[in-house]
């Protein structure tokens, strides 16, 4: 056998490489999978026993506000029993989101360039802190406010009473809503940093992300203008939250440098 023979690669030994490469990482992403539905059954069953006390308090912006004698109801046979489980699913992924924020970044993270971790591990939390954030705006501000507003312009000779179903998908539209809104400063810091825009335009566009924030908060609020002005207003600071955050944290060419 000569050298020549002896240095040539084996195209075999390639392909094995690869497809073992390829399947230790399809184990890992199953292991951090098991990982985080484990942290949300996990956190799930502990909430069952509290799951009408969690329906008690997700109601009580609606309840405070309703008429004397009025009430939710249940529509179905089931929901008394079914809906109060649905709440304590959507609380245990609420609470389980940074486990499995953690578990996503184990994951992506050893394929990322070093600057691209910098930029990366902030914006993974500002995006979970905002995401609660919205949510808690949305429960203590935005809700209280359209249901007042709700109340008050029910006819004359008309009771309400919401059924509990509906005000669970009401509700959790609401917080994913209000949540996703509150994300503006996140995506603004993505856009700059990928090149998609940057800094000056930013500070040009300022007038279209007005009128922008307040087309998303008439959609998506309530029919109401008190509603509609405390998610416009919030996602217009945000905006300019965003551009700070680019000056900041976001330089030319950031996301093209040579790997770290």
């Amino acid at each position: 056998m000569t050298m020549s023979d002896s240095a040539t690669p084996d195209p075999g030994t390639d392909s094995d490489s690869l497809q073992q490469g390829l399947f230790s990482h399809l184990l890992e992403l199953r292991t951090r999978l098991l990982k985080s539905i484990a942290c949300v059954v996990l956190v799930l069953l502990a909430l069952v026993p509290f799951a009408n006390r969690l329906y008690s308090e997700l109601a009580a912006p609606l309840v405070a506000r309703l008429p004397q004698g009025a009430h939710l109801i249940a529509t179905e046979v089931t929901s008394p029993f079914i809906t109060p489980l649905k709440l304590a699913f959507y609380t245990a992924l609420f609470v389980s989101m940074p486990v499995i924020l953690y578990q996503l970044w184990a994951f992506v993270s050893p394929g990322l360039y070093k600057h691209e971790k910098r930029l990366a591990r902030p914006l993974l939390v500002a995006a979970m802190g905002l995401f609660y954030l919205g949510c808690a705006f949305a429960y203590f501000l935005v809700l209280p406010a359209a249901f007042r507003f709700l109340t008050a312009v029910t006819p004359q000779g008309v009771e309400m009473m919401t059924d509990i179903t509906h005000y669970l998908d009401f509700v959790m539209l609401m917080f994913f809503a209000f949540g996703l809104c509150f994300e503006v400063p996140v995506a603004v810091v993505v856009l700059a940093a990928v090149g998609v825009v940057d800094l000056d335009r930013l500070r040009s566009g300022r007038r279209y992300a007005i009128v922008g924030a307040f087309a998303v908060a008439a959609l998506i609020t309530p029919p109401d203008i008190t509603s509609m002005m405390m998610l416009g207003i919030p996602m217009c600071l945000l905006y300019e939250l965003g551009v700070l955050a680019v000056r900041w944290l976001v330089k030319p060419g950031s996301l093209k440098a040579d790997p770290g």
